[in-house]
């Protein structure tokens, strides 16, 4: 249970007076009570009656005093947490000495410490450190006997609990370079600590090997019992008490290789419990050399036989090598006090022999795993496996191939994400992403990279697709039916949520050419992608969709190799970088819109539109535009806007004589 000072001073008076040996508290007291006379006075209402009986009550000893009094009267240690940061720093209680190296130099550090209230510390006649130094499965195995803070040798609870409760008034630590300890030359470390009449063996940083026993509530007295006298002096006398908590809120829980969950009190009173017994664990010094070589020969030696007797051969050694190891070490447990590790060495000879049968299977699958895990997350898993299948139709190392680009971008990112918190643009950024990857996929694309709220994807690699022109086409289409979906579904969640929805326009730009793909980074990281000139051409059309308005811009070279498609000149464009201009197309439909009259009729009108844009003749492209905007081209009317503002502008500023039509790209 936990203690208020005015209850810990009853609980160590009733204590001393029964005659308790010695009492450790695991636990610290570093802030005043709150619950003393003069601090509960604060809270009375104001009244003239009640002054008086204030300031009496105000002269009252507080609840800290009352518990140093007790504790003077007591044999009792208070507990510390040696931490990081220096916090309040405890009295040392007890002296040490030496023989050999400084146990300084081993001794777990710490540059400070949280401690008691100094009124308390006073009258202590002990104080130990509470800290366990975790494992790597937070499972407490050991505890340190020591510690130092500073430059200032600390005892534990357990080691200091022990002194008091004998007498003694020093500690002897026993290191390398002590009489009778062979160290040759070397600081290998704390050996033994001498506690009054009791020396216990430690690892080199001073913890000792904790061998626990299963949880017992025999150790355990309540301490409301006590306090109320159920249990008397004929239970407490002439023994060490430790006062801690149980409760789970409390958070002093801990795990042993036993339980899963023990309070922390009970590993210092097992801890002390071994000393008393005598019965201490041990990692002899030789433990890891033997249990390397053991390691070393059955290793080898089951390795030789996986060649020589086959798998069944080395199975059985190997079997016979575990089970060896796993009966040497308990017989040293049970019978010498010993810990000598049968995991390291039975997972060791598993793993040669496991390694030594796979060898043959490993190989042969290793180049079919391979190209599975290098394209499992961005190609169609059909194709996957066509790879799997046939691995030579995979060139790893780079090659030059004709490809056809895809580039999509969400036009005003910055502007959306900023209505979203984290969680929702996550959300909204997997919902987009999620079925434009299934579209790529489903066309027989690579989806190279995710960029952002862009997408990077490209056909005609690793495997050959003749037609990978028209399936980049098919995909963009699909990609803007889609867009219309996930806009729809996005409204009504904006609606559902009352939040203001502002409609998401996707630019997707689209072109073939020749680059190079292959796998590309460093030696230790890469992954597979394409790179060229060609790809910069497609993010750049990418780019232009939004200064034409359009959801999809192509490249010339793919238009002339995917002649199903319904497809509009738009520009000539002269992009930044370039020297030379390019037409770029936008993508209307499929052969359906092609072959439809309306289209005919559509790209027929806006041919002569562009002749005459070109040929300089305002007057008739001005016309012309407006015809095309009544040819229900509603996609395009942002487009001819943006042609009447360039007739307007080259009205007053004529262009010059040798002028073509190009267009220079703004921006990338």
């Amino acid at each position: 249970m936990a203690l208020a000072t005015h209850g810990a001073a009853e609980l160590v008076a009733k204590l001393g007076v029964d005659g308790a040996a010695a009492i450790a508290f695991d636990m610290v007291f570093p802030e005043p009570d709150r619950m003393s006379p003069a601090n509960a006075v604060q809270f009375w209402p104001k009244s003239a009656a009640l002054d008086s009986l204030k300031t009496e009550v105000e002269k009252l000893p507080t609840n800290d005093q009352v518990f140093a009094e007790a504790i003077a009267e007591a044999p009792v240690v208070l507990g510390f947490i040696a931490s990081p940061q220096a916090q309040s720093m405890p009295e040392t209680k007890a002296g040490f000495a030496h023989g050999g190296d400084d146990p300084r130099l081993f001794a777990p550090y710490y540059p400070g410490a949280a401690a008691s209230l100094e009124v308390l510390q006073g009258p202590a006649q002990g104080a130990g450190a509470l800290n366990w130094i975790p494992e790597y499965d937070q499972i407490i195995r050991r505890m340190p006997m020591l510690v130092r803070i500073g430059d200032t040798l600390y005892p534990s609870l357990a080691g200091d609990v022990l002194r008091l409760a004998q007498g003694a008034s020093t500690y002897v630590v026993k290191s390398s370079g002590a009489s009778s300890e062979q160290a040759f030359g070397e600081n290998t470390g704390i050996v033994k600590i001498r506690v009054g009449d009791y020396e216990v063996p430690t690892e080199a940083n001073g913890q000792m090997w904790i061998k626990f026993t299963p949880h017992s509530e025999a150790r355990y007295l309540p301490a409301w019992k006590v306090l109320n006298g159920e249990i008397g002096a004929d239970e407490i006398a002439g023994r060490i008490i430790l006062v801690g908590t149980s409760a789970a809120g409390l958070l002093d829980l801990r795990a042993t290789p036993l339980e899963a969950s023990v309070p922390g009190v009970e590993l210092h009173a097992q801890a002390v419990e071994q000393i008393l017994q005598e019965a201490y664990l041990l990692r002899p010094d030789f433990a890891t050399p033997a249990e390397l070589l053991y390691i070393l020969v059955l290793g080898l030696l089951i390795a030789v036989l996986i060649y020589r007797a086959g798998a069944m051969g080395s199975a059985v050694l190997g079997a016979v090598a575990v089970a060896g190891v796993v009966g040497i070490s308990w017989y040293a447990y049970d019978a010498l006090g010993w810990l000598v590790d049968p995991v390291y060495p039975a997972i060791a000879l598993s793993a040669i022999y496991l390694a030594g049968t796979s060898f043959v299977f490993l190989r042969t699958e290793r180049e079919r795993n391979r190209v599975r895990n290098a394209f499992s997350h961005y190609m169609a898993p059909a194709l996957v496996k066509r790879l799997a299948d046939d691995p030579k139709q995979l060139k790893l190392g780079g090659e030059t191939r004709d490809m056809t680009l895809l580039f999509s971008d969400v036009r005003g990112f910055t502007t959306i994400s900023e209505g979203l918190d984290a969680e929702e643009l996550t959300r909204f950024l997997n919902s987009l992403f999620t079925p434009l990857s299934n579209i790529v996929l489903d066309e027989q694309g690579t989806i190279d990279k995710f960029m952002g709220d862009a997408l990077m994807a490209f056909w005609n690699a690793p495997l050959d697709d003749p037609d990978h022109p028209s399936h980049a086409c098919r995909a963009a289409l699909r990609i803007m039916a889609e867009s219309k979906t996930l806009n729809e579904r996005w409204r009504q969640e904006a609606e559902a949520k009352d939040r203001p929805y502002k409609e998401v326009k996707l630019g997707i730009g689209l072109n073939t050419g020749v680059c190079c793909v292959g796998n590309l980074g460093s030696e230790t990281r890469f992954d597979y992608s394409v790179i060229g000139d060609n790809v910069n051409v497609a993010s750049r059309l990418e780019g232009q969709s939004k200064t034409y308005d359009l959801m999809t811009i192509v490249g010339e070279s793919t238009v002339a190799r995917a002649p199903d498609f319904a497809f509009l000149e738009i520009d000539l464009l002269k992009m930044k970088g370039k020297t030379s201009a390019t037409r770029v197309f936008t993508l209307l439909g499929d052969s359906a819109l092609k072959e439809s009259q309306p289209f005919i009729d559509l790209s027929t009108k806006h041919g002569a539109f562009l002749a005459s844009y070109r040929a300089k003749e305002w007057d008739a492209a001005d016309a012309l535009s407006h015809e095309c905007e009544k040819m229900n081209t509603a996609p395009l009317n942002r487009l001819y806007a943006l042609y009447r503002e360039r007739i307007a502008s080259f009205r007053k500023t004529p262009p010059p004589p040798d002028w073509d039509g190009t267009a220079e790209a703004l921006s990338k």
